[in-house]
C-alpha cells in the first residue's frame, strides 16, 4: 500500500449490504486539529445502515446530503499515526479510540485502513481492554451516557425545543427496552452504577447475559408485553424509540420521564396529562466525556459485549448479521 490510498469499505449508491465494496481509496489528509489514526478495529451502529439505505425512514428534509463514493462509520479503536502540528494530549503510538465527527453524515468515514479525527472526539483507549471492545464502545457508550447522565454539549436539541435532561437514578427505577443491544446493555450498567433498579427487556435467550450485567428483573417481550406487567416506574430509556415508544406511558408513574432514543413519539398530550416527561437527544462526540466511560471500562464496572467480528473486507456479511436481528451487544469490524 502506497501512503497515496489505503483500503476501504465504500459505496456508490444507497442500498442494501451489497452496495458495500472493499477496495483502493485515498489516503485521508491530515488537517488543523486533527490526528490520524490506524484503524485496529471500527463498531458498527444502527447510523450505518441507515445511511447505507439512504436514511429511507426520516422525512424527506431531514435525510442528509452526502456523495458518492461514500465510507460508513464512526467507531474506531486504533493507533496514532500522525498528528497536526496545533494538536496537544496525544502523541504518535498513543492507543485511542473515539466516536468520529457525528452526527455529520457521511463524514466519519471509518470503514477503512485509516481516519483522520478531531482530536475532540478522541480519548486514549483504556489499557485493560483491547482495539475490539475499545471499537464497541464509544456511539452506544455516549448514547447511554448523554440520555442517563450528563447531555455534555449546548447545541441546540434537533428533536424538541428544550435540552435534554437526564434526571438523578440513585433509588430510581429504570425500565431499559431493548436491554441487550449495544447501547441497552451499556445502559444497564450506567445505571446500575448509578444505584438504579434496572428493569431489562428483550428476548428470553438474553436473560443471563443482562442479569450477568446487573438487571434486576427481566420480563422477556416475546412472551409478555412490557407495558402490561411494569407498573410506576421512574424512567423507561426506549433505545429502539420509533411510533410505538408511547406504549410505555402506562408504564410510568406520575411525574416519570420516556426517554426514546429514536423519533417517532406522538403522544405529547397523553404524556401531558400523565404529568410524563418525553425527551431525547442527538448523540454528539465527545473525548472528555469517551476518557469518563474509559475509565469505568478499565475498572471492569462496565464492559462490552461483542456479539461477533468481521474482519474489514467482510463489512457487508456484518451487515447482513445485523438484519438477521438479535443482537447481544456490538457487532465489529477488524483490521489486521
Amino acid at each position: 500500500m502506497s501512503k497515496d490510498t489505503m483500503k476501504a469499505i465504500r459505496q456508490y449508491e444507497f442500498g442494501g449490504p451489497e452496495v458495500l465494496r472493499y477496495e483502493e481509496a485515498p489516503f485521508p489528509e491530515l488537517k488543523p486539529g486533527e490526528v490520524l489514526v490506524r484503524v485496529h478495529a471500527v463498531g458498527i451502529n444502527p447510523p450505518d445502515w441507515y445511511l447505507r439505505e439512504g436514511y429511507k425512514d426520516l422525512p424527506p428534509e431531514w435525510q442528509p446530503a452526502v456523495s458518492f463514493p461514500l465510507i460508513l462509520g464512526s467507531d474506531v479503536s486504533g493507533v496514532v499515526e500522525a498528528v497536526a502540528t496545533d494538536v496537544q494530549g496525544f502523541s504518535i503510538g498513543d492507543e485511542v479510540f473515539g466516536m468520529v465527527r457525528f452526527p455529520s453524515m457521511g463524514e466519519s468515514t471509518a470503514y477503512a485502513e485509516y481516519a483522520t479525527a478531531p482530536a475532540s472526539d478522541l480519548a486514549l483507549k483504556p489499557a485493560g481492554i483491547d482495539h475490539v471492545l475499545a471499537a464497541g464502545a464509544p456511539m452506544a457508550g455516549l448514547t447511554g451516557w448523554q440520555f442517563l447522565i450528563e447531555l455534555g454539549h449546548s447545541e441546540a436539541n434537533p428533536f424538541q425545543p428544550e435540552p435534554h435532561r437526564p434526571v438523578p437514578l440513585k433509588g430510581k427505577s429504570v425500565l431499559i427496552n431493548g436491554a441487550a443491544g449495544g447501547v441497552g446493555h451499556i445502559a444497564v450498567q450506567l445505571a446500575k452504577w448509578q444505584g438504579a433498579h434496572v428493569i431489562a427487556v428483550a428476548s428470553g435467550k438474553h436473560e443471563s447475559f443482562l442479569r450477568g450485567l446487573g438487571a434486576d428483573e427481566f420480563i422477556d417481550y416475546t412472551k409478555n408485553s412490557p407495558e402490561d406487567i411494569a407498573k410506576d416506574i421512574d424512567l423507561v430509556l426506549d433505545t429502539l424509540g420509533g411510533p410505538t415508544t408511547g406504549r410505555f406511558l402506562r408504564t410510568l408513574k406520575r411525574g416519570g420521564a420516556l426517554f426514546p432514543v429514536f423519533i417517532g413519539f406522538s403522544d405529547a398530550e397523553e404524556a401531558a396529562k400523565l404529568g410524563i416527561t418525553v425527551s431525547m437527544t442527538q448523540v454528539r462526540s465527545n473525548g472528555p466525556q469517551l476518557a469518563e466511560l474509559g475509565r469505568l471500562l478499565d475498572a471492569g464496572t462496565v464492559r462490552v459485549a461483542i456479539d461477533s467480528t468481521f474482519p474489514l473486507a467482510d463489512a457487508r456479511k456484518a451487515h447482513e448479521r445485523v438484519s438477521g436481528g438479535h443482537i447481544q451487544g456490538k457487532i465489529v469490524l477488524t483490521i489486521v
